[in-house]
Order: structure tokens, then C-alpha cells, then sequence
């Protein structure tokens, strides 16, 4: 797919923006939301020691997605899943922080050879012991999806919940993974940033749901939304932000641009 200067600096804008977002935010992770009065600097620190600029676990996610898509490997298919899954496990053996979810499932089905299917299995059993597997951590990583199928909406829909089943069984997970990369990589090939671009793609009876709690949303502001651990609310969080911040003046005489 022969892309444009401009939607070639917009998908390079996800993956600098995913990286430069998470480090920003690393030295606040797990604190109070910060009203607007308060500043936010690129300072590292935090619970886990964050150097200024470094990134937490979900880039580091990401990052594994990336490069596995960039080989030109279908995210959906086992084999490519199986990389992901590997190297995510190799990541958190040195890591400064995994999630606790993803933790769990890496290094349980790790005790049986790490693979997507012995991922997938302990995700489903940590959701039948604790019910408990609409974590945020699939959402946070799931941006490379999307570049990897500018082309092929349907198929980016298939590979985004593939992605997040390796370790979110919660179909809650999944949803929030097809409405951010339909809406990602909508932003990328039209400039138009539309949550809803994928509610098409969410099963009939979770819909209108997924179409209410954006309702809530775009009148909310972001710090609205405290438990942003649960992968709904991140979500809710992420698009209100969006939703409610003043869009720059695109005057390039003033150095403003898209």
C-alpha cells in the first residue's frame, strides 16, 4: 500500500507517540490523576525507578509487536504469534516491571515452553480462577497492530484480538484493542481521529455498550476515569483526552502543522 508523506509521518507519529506518551507518564504511573494546574515533565523516577526518558512495560511490549509485524509476519497467524509471545517472555526476565496479569500468564505457561497456545491457556484459566482479565496491559501495547494492516481493515481487526488473547482472555480486552487500532489507523490514512470508526466489528450485543461509554467520554475529562487499570476505563481515559484537548491552529507560518 503506497502510502503519503503525510500518512507516512502520521504512522511514524504512533509509534514515537506510544514511546514518548509512556515515558512521559512513567514518573506519575500508579499515582492520583493530575488536575491541569499540575505539571508534568519528562522526569523519570516513579515506582520503579524510571530513568528521564525511558519507557515502562508497555512500549517494551509494543516494541516486540513492531518488530515481529516488521519482519512482514501475519500477526495472526500462529507462527508470528509464538515470536510475540517468546520474546515478550525473554523481556521479562530482566524487566524492571511486567504487569501482573501478563506476569502471571508469561511465566505459568512458560513452566510448559512458552508458546501463543500455552499463553492463551493460561489466560483462560487465570479468568476461570479470578474472572479478573480486563487489565489495561493489551490495550498499552496494541498501537503496532495497526500499522501492520494499513491496508486491510478486517484483517488488523482479526490480528488486534489475537495480540491481546495471548494474555487477556477478557473479551472486554480484545473490544478495546479493535476500537483503538480501527481508530489508529483511520487517523493515519484520513487525519480524522473517530473512536467509533470500529464499533462495526464489536459483537452485537456489546455494541451499544462500548457506543455508550464513549457517550461518557466526550463530556468527561480525563482524570474522571480512577480506575484505569481495567482496560474500559483506560480507554474511556485515553479518548477523553482526545476528545476534550484543543486541537493546535494548523498555521505552519506560526510553526503550527499537522
Amino acid at each position: 500500500m503506497a502510502l503519503t508523506t503525510a500518512q507516512i509521518d502520521r504512522a511514524c507519529g504512533v509509534l514515537l507517540g506510544t514511546a514518548a506518551g509512556d515515558a512521559l507518564g512513567a514518573a506519575y504511573e500508579f499515582g492520583p490523576p493530575r488536575g491541569p494546574e499540575l505539571e508534568v515533565a519528562m522526569m523519570g523516577g516513579g515506582s520503579f525507578g524510571w530513568e528521564p526518558g525511558e519507557w515502562t512495560d508497555d512500549t517494551s511490549m509494543a516494541v516486540a509487536i513492531a518488530e515481529v509485524a516488521a519482519t512482514g509476519a501475519d500477526l495472526r497467524q500462529e507462527k508470528a504469534l509464538d515470536t510475540i509471545a517468546r520474546r515478550w517472555h525473554e523481556w521479562s526476565q530482566h524487566a524492571k516491571d511486567v504487569g501482573v496479569q501478563t506476569r502471571s500468564v508469561l511465566s505459568r505457561a512458560a513452566r510448559h515452553g512458552i508458546s501463543a497456545q500455552m499463553a492463551r491457556a493460561e489466560s483462560t484459566v487465570l479468568h476461570q480462577r479470578t474472572g479478573r482479565t480486563a487489565g489495561n496491559g493489551s490495550l498499552m501495547r496494541t498501537a503496532p497492530v495497526a500499522l501492520a494492516y494499513l491496508d486491510d481493515e478486517v484483517a488488523l481487526v482479526e490480528a488486534a484480538r489475537a495480540v491481546s488473547e495471548l494474555t487477556h482472555y477478557d473479551p472486554e480486552a480484545a473490544d478495546a484493542c479493535v476500537l483503538w487500532c480501527c481508530a489508529i489507523r483511520h487517523a493515519i490514512l484520513t487525519g480524522i481521529l473517530d473512536a467509533r470508526i470500529g464499533l462495526q466489528y464489536i459483537d452485537s450485543d456489546r455494541r451499544d455498550l462500548w457506543s455508550s461509554r464513549l457517550d461518557v467520554a466526550d463530556v468527561s475529562k480525563p482524570m474522571d476515569f480512577t480506575n484505569n487499570g481495567w482496560v474500559v476505563e483506560a480507554l474511556q481515559a485515553a479518548w477523553s483526552a482526545i476528545a476534550t484537548t484543543p486541537v493546535p491552529e494548523d498555521d505552519p507560518a506560526k510553526g503550527y502543522s499537522e
